[in-house]
Formats: C-alpha cells, sequence, structure tokens
C-alpha cells in the first residue's frame, strides 16, 4: 500500500538512485555509455529504481506536487521493467543526463520543505492511494482471466491492493 508514512523514505530512495546515475553517467559520451555495457545496464537499473520509487509514493503526495511528471517517471519504469526488449539507448541516455538531475532537483526541494509529521499523521486513504487508471487496467485483466501474480507483474499493484478489487 502507498502510505504517507513511507513517501519520505522513498523520496530519499529518489535521491540515492539518482546520485548513482549521475555518478555512473559522468564523462560518457552517448557513444560511449551505448559501448560500455555495465555503465549502461547500471544506469538502467537505477533510473528503474527511481521509477519503482516515484511509483510508489502515496497519490496524495503525487496530486499535492503536480510539477513533477510523475506519470512520465512511472512509465520509463514501465518500460524499463516490462518492454525492456523496446528501450530505446537515446531515451534511456536523455534520462540519465537530463530528467535525472531535474527530478532530483524537484525531489529535495520537496524533503526540505515538507513538514513531515504533520504529512504523516494525516489518515491514508485508500482510493487515494492507488493510482486509478492502474486500478481499472487491473480490474479489466481480473475479469479477462488473468493470474493475480501476472496482474500484479504487469500493473505493479502489490498483492494488498489487488485483494481490494
Amino acid at each position: 500500500m502507498r502510505e504517507r508514512a513511507r513517501d519520505k523514505g522513498r523520496l530519499e530512495d529518489i535521491i540515492e538512485y539518482s546520485d548513482n546515475v549521475a555518478r555512473f553517467i559522468k564523462g560518457y559520451s552517448f557513444e560511449s555509455f551505448v559501448a560500455d555495457k555495465k555503465i549502461y545496464y547500471s544506469v538502467m537499473k537505477n533510473v528503474e529504481i527511481v521509477g519503482e520509487a516515484a511509483y510508489m509514493l502515496s497519490k496524495a503526495f503525487k496530486k499535492a506536487h503536480p510539477d513533477t511528471p510523475w506519470r512520465t517517471v512511472q512509465g520509463m519504469r514501465h518500460v524499463l521493467v516490462h518492454d525492456y526488449a523496446h528501450i530505446v539507448s537515446e531515451t534511456l541516455y536523455d534520462t540519465a543526463v537530463n530528467g535525472i538531475p531535474e527530478l532530483r532537483e524537484q525531489v529535495a526541494k520537496y524533503l526540505a520543505d515538507t513538514d513531515w509529521e504533520a504529512w504523516e499523521a494525516q489518515p491514508d486513504d485508500y482510493e487515494d492511494s492507488v493510482d486509478e487508471e492502474m486500478m481499472k487496467l487491473a480490474r479489466r485483466m481480473k475479469a479477462d482471466g488473468l493470474t493475480l501474480e501476472l496482474i500484479i507483474k504487469y500493473t505493479g499493484l502489490t498483492a494488498e491492493e489487488m485483494e481490494k478489487l
């Protein structure tokens, strides 16, 4: 479940893994990035983790911070995890060089500016905790007979969220 109490830790994860991306990509041109498979896949995995941390933020947090393109960040994660055969190297490189530093800057500001005690004291609302579009997709998948394991794999929803369907 995407609880408010976990938002701060997830933002801290975004900072940590964004820093990894910056450290790994430093000094690499696009050509050298693609040629160095260790760096390429290290960057890919860290961008994926950034996307997962963003995906797991509470819907209330994302709604309260609309300047960040959360859907784009989450979408990159979904491509890296589920559509890995179609990763566009130029897009991954651009994300690492341009998108991740911008996201990191926004997240650092959120961490500094948020009154975490007040934020976490607000009650979690289940309906706000799950991306409604993802829930609609999960409901369609369930109606089509997909197993819960596959639905979880493809949507990124948790088993607990699936039980609420």
